[in-house]
């Protein structure tokens, strides 16, 4: 059973991957961590297969590559995306600074 429990915590000023939320039995299913993205960096061609995604970008520019003809998307500071299931996807830095954002993947009951 997962908690239900409160949670809050900081993020990390590194210039790395950070955990933040994993799934059972810390939340109910929903997953999520901060992505930091170097200059020309991708996250990797993936599908989060039946679970839905969230991305909200907190730094940065980049591009996501959605869907099979993987069409090209702008985002940056201050956007967010959406990502169904099993929609394949890729974000890329292609901005001059690091793309940093946060992830939420939940899955789709």
């Amino acid at each position: 059973m997962a908690s239900k429990q409160f949670l809050s915590m900081s993020l990390n000023p590194q210039a790395e991957y950070q955990p933040l939320l994993t799934g059972e039995p810390q939340t109910c299913g929903m997953r999520s961590g901060r992505v930091y993205l170097k200059l020309g960096e991708e996250c990797g061609h993936h599908s989060t297969e039946e679970h839905e995604e969230m991305l909200t970008f907190i730094s940065g520019q980049g591009t996501a590559f959605i869907g099979e003809n993987e069409a090209a998307h702008e985002v940056g500071k201050d956007s967010i995306i959406y990502i169904p299931p099993h929609v394949p996807h890729n974000i890329k830095n292609t901005g001059t600074e690091p793309l940093i954002y946060i992830y939420c993947v939940a899955p789709v009951k």
